[in-house]
């Protein structure tokens, strides 16, 4: 069976190798009307997405999946527009490939040209979220490459119709339907062998929990992306403005938990902390949150105290770790040693305060008097994402076309020839 299974994905390999040949040469016009007639494709299919989808929303309530997984799950007719119009903004984007990075005329006259160009075949492994399939596949065809999708079999059925909707729309435009294809998703095994591709496979993006980037990150030949777990904090520092500071806490955290730029701690500086920290646990109690909190937090008896364990938590509902700290840079210390490197916050009035947090704090993502919720791709103008790198070779942050390809250099000659020495 695992010998049958690698030859199946190792065959839509070799399928998406040709047919990532074929899109190097698409036009942007090719490549713009295929992402278009995707969009059009999901809003006049989506009772067939919406059908599919119960049946895994029904299934994982039957497993008992959590509620935030299940958040992750779910598509309504909001969310197919909400990722159709996320494809039509790609469309409308310029095209990265043969963009010019460098260049430059040699004195001998030899013209030098760096240029991006695809990865060529990208294989994405990635759990619940069928939206993921739809920026995933997007993305890679905006940026010339294939995608091979291996979702989880909690979507299984969301992940199969959204997928023949874009080999259709692929094929209506006349561009190989195999840039798009699902892998099959209810033996592990499917993972190993995507991820050890070596030579099929150009590139690898893990998307979901940390159990599943770690494994990925450390099984793979294939080379990887290591997006995020997001345990994101929000500081309030000494000088802030406390209104908006309840208002960005809030966001950050209640806008939508199951998401990796949610908020999962919260430091308050101790200068503040006596008139901030019963608005603030009034307010985040009345969105329903539990908050776990230190010695000076659980003073309230709304406050559950936290354990050493909630400090590294990426909760993904609502709760959330709140503290005390003494100083910025307590703040700074305590984000470095329990961060996950994804997006931190800070809301202050001190332009010095803001400049000092921006400049230590490790992470893809800082926001200076703003909520966590901004770090995502179509926030930032990409239309879509396909993962928040939290690493720091080739991509950081949300990735978007220009982070789906590398770079060639391409040397223009008049018969030069390099002299012997």
């Amino acid at each position: 069976m695992t010998d049958d299974l690698r030859d199946e994905v190792h065959a839509a390999a070799r399928r998406a190798r040709v047919a990532a040949n074929d899109l190097v040469l698409a036009t942007r016009e090719r490549k713009d009307a295929a992402l278009l007639e995707m969009a059009a494709a999901l809003r006049t299919r989506a009772p067939e997405v919406l059908d599919a989808n119960a049946k895994d929303i029904e299934a994982g309530r039957a497993a008992g999946l959590a509620e935030g997984l299940i958040d992750r799950l779910t598509l309504t007719e909001a969310r197919i527009g909400g990722v159709a119009r996320g494809l039509e903004t790609v469309a409308g984007l310029p095209d990265p490939i043969g963009e010019v990075l460098r260049g430059s005329t040699l004195p001998n006259g030899l013209e030098l040209r760096q240029v991006r160009v695809p990865m060529g075949v990208v294989g994405m492994v990635y759990e619940a979220r069928p939206n993921v399939t739809v920026d995933a596949a997007g993305l890679a065809l905006k940026s010339g490459n294939a995608a091979l999708l291996r979702g989880s079999s909690s979507a299984e059925h969301s992940n199969t119709a959204l997928v023949a909707i874009l080999r259709d729309a692929l094929e209506a435009v006349g561009l190989p339907a195999d840039a798009v294809q699902l892998l099959p998703c209810h033996d592990r095994a499917s993972v190993t062998h995507l991820i050890t591709a070596r030579g099929l496979v150009d590139l690898v993006i893990p998307r979901g929990g940390a159990g599943l980037i770690d494994a990925v990150v450390r099984q793979a030949t294939v080379p990887t992306i290591e997006t995020g777990v997001g345990n994101v904090h929000v500081y309030v520092d000494a000088s802030a403005d406390l209104d908006m500071a309840q208002r960005i806490v809030l966001n950050s955290k209640t806008r939508r938990t199951s998401v990796c730029n949610a908020a999962e701690s919260l430091l308050v500086h101790e200068a503040v902390a006596d008139e901030f920290l019963p608005r603030i646990i009034t307010a985040l109690r009345q969105a329903d949150v539990t908050i776990h909190g230190d010695e000076r937090f659980a003073q309230d008896p709304r406050v559950v105290p936290a354990t050493d364990e909630d400090w590294d938590t990426e909760y993904l509902s609502l709760d959330l770790a709140a503290r005390v700290v003494e100083s910025l840079d307590q703040a700074v210390e305590h984000i470095a040693e329990h961060g996950s490197g994804h997006t931190e916050a800070i809301v202050t009035d001190d332009v010095r305060a803001a400049r000092t947090f921006t400049a230590r704090v490790d992470a893809a993502a800082v926001m200076v008097n703003a909520s966590t919720a901004f770090t995502d791709g179509a926030e930032f103008g990409m239309g879509a994402e396909i993962g928040i790198s939290t690493q720091k070779l080739h991509a950081r942050g949300p990735m978007g076309l220009a982070e789906l390809t590398s770079s060639k250099w391409v040397a223009w000659g008049e018969g030069h020839v390099r002299a012997t020495s």
